[in-house]
Parts: structure tokens; C-alpha cells; sequence
């Protein structure tokens, strides 16, 4: 897992309760629980937020196993034309500086804004890849950057599709973040232009309840069945084979999915929940237990009948028996614009990331099922797609930066 400060998992939990229980399900150690108990005494409501770092350095890069924060711009890039492997080797040498300062409350060079900087409120910034910047370095794609198969229900649109690069910046201040995008793309002009930008949000933290599994629009609690611990990370989203400038990265697939509420919002609640194959309250599965516990697509009612439909969307995600690959890590964002005149009344959805292995293992059956036959196919439309390696993290080592094993 990715260190956070201990200020920093604190407000990451939202309640010093809901901390201890994500720290306990991650493996981390009672004494942190016990410090972070000790740095609640110390509470000040008018500046909590703006001291709490999230690690840069580390075998992995932050922003993937790092607690939900409250706020998302992520923002594709396109190299220009007649780029260079030195160009790839030239910005992600700045781009990586400049985020290292950035996630530490520094000031990054170049930048005549120091005061934009001074809080950064959990603030990760994480980089990928996209296959053609492969094709840019002469290097041979890797195939889990294979390209994503249009399913039968995507109503694909270009805007939001593949870019030779993507930055997820996430944080708990959506100043803080703005200030970073637009930092960011600031100093990365010379070789790159910006693709699109998709922004999205979560709960404010000490306003989503025990659980520390976010919302949807729908209200449903997403991504309960996320890896949990150091095992779970290691057998579904750190590669650990292949070349040895693979080794601790991993791979992010970007879904845009447009979420018609107009007409999820006419059903009644037994409706909504059968549609999800989960109780919308606490996430349980409906045949019985809590929000973590196995769904059971045995159980039957009075009636011999199926206590969750097929096809709703929690059995067709459920990995299919002989499959325990079929597993990876959601780290999904809201959406809600506004309205497009003459459209339907929403125009919102949810910005969907996940993190595998390989997509093809992993993501790909999975959706695969779910454009098949799941129920909530009738309140939601695929419209953006794309892949991005993720690279390795920097290390301890100052000098680093993002994909330096496969450049150098």
C-alpha cells in the first residue's frame, strides 16, 4: 500500500473509526491506528486538511492504493507531432519534479505561485502511458496495452478516447488540485497538447457514513469487492512478471459510462437494489451478510427462487468459478454537468478507473458479462475508453522519474 501520512490516513477514513477499520482490513500496524487516534485529539477544523501529504516515493506510485480523495482531474495529453524518445525521456523527467514538489507542499521550478502549492491536502499525482508512445520510443507495445475491444452497447465518442498520456491528479482541496492541473499542463506544452480533461468528485470526507467504499450517482457503494490487503494487491494489480522494467507497475483502464438518473430515478427501491444485486443502505449483498462478504448466487427465497436476479450487476462483475484473475482494483469518480439543451435533463455518470495486471485478463471478461446481460445496461452508456501503464514508482531515489527502467 502506498504510505500516507498519519494525518493524512486520518482524514482519508473520514472518522477516526472508519480509518481504523480500512488500516485494519489493509494490514498496517495497531500503533499507526493508535497515532492517529492521538493526532484527532489535535483537530483544528480550519486547517486539518492542509498539511496531509501523501508519500511520492515508494516501490509504486501513489494515487492507486492511496484512499479515495475527494477530488479527480484527469487529463489526457497527445504528444506533438515528430516527437522523440528524448522528448518521452524530457517531460517525464520534469513532469516527475514537478509532482514530487507538488505532493510535498513545494513550490516546483518555474512556478511564481508558491502560495497555490502550500496546502497540498492528500494531493497524488500519477502518471500513465498510452501505446502509442511506445511506437514514439521504438520499443515494442507490451500486450497488456493491446487495445480495448469496442463492446456491442459502447457508444464510443472520440473526445473522450485513447491519448498518448494521462495524469490522475486526485486530492482533498479542489483549489489544490485545479492549481496542480494547471501546472502541470503549464510546463508540458513543449512537447505535448492536451487530449480532453475528465473531473470528478466523491463524498466530502466525514460525510460518507462508516463504509470507506465511495458512491455512485445511483447511491450505490462502489467497489466493494476491491482488494483489501497486501495479498490481494500483489495477486491482482502489481505485475510481477515479464520484463524487468515492468516489475511493480500495473495498468489503468479509463471508462466514461453516462448514467441516465431521469429514468433510474422512476423505479422504487426493491427495483434499484435488484438491479445492483446489492442492498443500496450498506452495500450487502442481498443474499445476506456485510458490504465485504461473498455474494452467495445459491441463495434461494421461500419460493426456490434466486435471492439475486443473474443478471444483475453484482453477479455478472462475480468472477465465474475457475476464474479468481477476474478480479481488480476500482477507483471510480462522479460526474454531474450540466444538462444539454434539447437532451435529458442528467448529464452526468462516472468517470470509471481500474487498476489490473492485464486488462485482457482481467477487465476485459468482465465487461464482456456485463454488456451481455446486466441489468443496468438499461440506465447506462459506455462513451469514453482507454488503457495507460502505469509505470513503477521512483523509489527513494530523488533523481527517478516515471518510466526511467524502459527509457534508459
Amino acid at each position: 500500500m502506498s504510505e500516507v501520512s498519519r494525518r493524512g490516513f486520518l482524514v482519508a477514513g473520514g472518522t477516526v473509526a472508519a480509518s481504523a477499520a480500512l488500516i485494519a482490513r489493509g494490514g498496517q500496524a495497531p500503533a499507526q491506528a493508535a497515532a492517529m487516534r492521538r493526532d484527532a485529539e489535535e483537530f483544528d477544523e480550519h486547517s486539518y486538511l492542509a498539511e496531509y501529504t501523501v508519500s511520492f516515493d515508494g516501490a509504486h506510485q501513489a494515487g492507486i492504493s492511496t484512499p479515495h480523495q475527494a477530488h479527480l482531474n484527469l487529463v489526457g495529453f497527445d504528444f506533438h507531432a515528430g516527437a522523440s524518445r528524448e522528448d518521452v525521456q524530457r517531460l517525464l523527467k520534469l513532469w516527475t519534479s514537478d509532482a514530487r514538489a507538488l505532493c510535498q507542499g513545494e513550490t516546483p521550478p518555474g512556478s511564481l505561485e508558491p502560495e497555490m502549492s502550500a496546502s497540498p491536502a492528500n494531493l497524488t499525482i500519477t502518471c500513465g502511458i498510452g501505446p502509442r508512445v511506445f511506437e514514439i520510443i521504438g520499443e515494442k507495445r507490451p500486450g497488456f496495452l493491446d487495445p480495448i475491444p469496442a463492446f456491442e452497447l459502447d457508444e464510443l465518442e472520440e473526445n473522450w478516447g485513447q491519448t498518448d498520456l494521462v495524469l490522475q491528479i486526485c486530492g482533498d482541496d479542489p483549489t489544490t488540485v485545479s492549481h496542480a492541473t494547471r501546472h502541470m499542463v503549464r510546463s508540458s506544452k513543449t512537447y505535448v497538447s492536451t487530449g480532453w480533461m475528465q473531473q470528478g468528485f466523491l463524498n466530502a470526507h466525514g460525510t460518507s457514513g462508516e463504509s470507506p467504499t465511495p458512491r455512485n450517482l445511483f447511491g450505490q457503494l462502489d467497489g466493494s469487492v476491491n482488494p483489501r490487503g497486501v495479498e490481494d494487491f500483489a495477486e491482482q494489480v502489481w505485475i510481477d512478471d515479464g520484463p524487468d522494467w515492468a516489475r511493480d507497475s500495473t495498468v489503468m483502464v479509463v471508462r466514461r459510462i453516462r448514467m441516465n438518473l431521469d429514468t433510474w430515478e422512476e423505479l422504487d427501491r426493491a427495483s434499484r437494489e435488484n438491479a445492483v444485486g446489492r442492498r443500496l443502505d450498506d452495500g450487502a449483498p442481498l443474499s445476506g451478510g456485510g458490504e465485504f462478504d461473498d455474494i452467495d448466487l445459491h441463495a434461494t427465497d421461500d419460493y426456490g427462487l434466486p435471492v439475486i436476479d443473474r443478471n444483475s450487476h453484482a453477479a455478472r462483475a462475480h468472477p465465474p468459478a475457475g476464474h479468481p484473475e477476474q478480479r481488480l482494483l476500482r477507483r471510480s469518480y462522479n460526474y454531474d454537468l450540466p444538462p444539454v439543451p434539447g437532451d435529458q435533463l442528467s448529464n452526468s455518470g462516472l468517470v470509471f478507473i481500474c487498476f489490473q495486471k492485464d486488462p485482457h485478463e482481467q477487465f476485459v471478461p468482465i465487461q464482456k458479462r456485463l454488456d451481455e446481460r446486466d441489468l443496468l445496461n438499461e440506465w447506462i452508456t459506455h462513451i469514453g475508453s482507454a488503457a495507460y501503464w502505469i509505470p513503477p514508482g521512483v523509489g527513494r531515489d530523488r533523481d527517478a522519474y516515471w518510466a526511467q527502467s524502459l527509457l534508459e
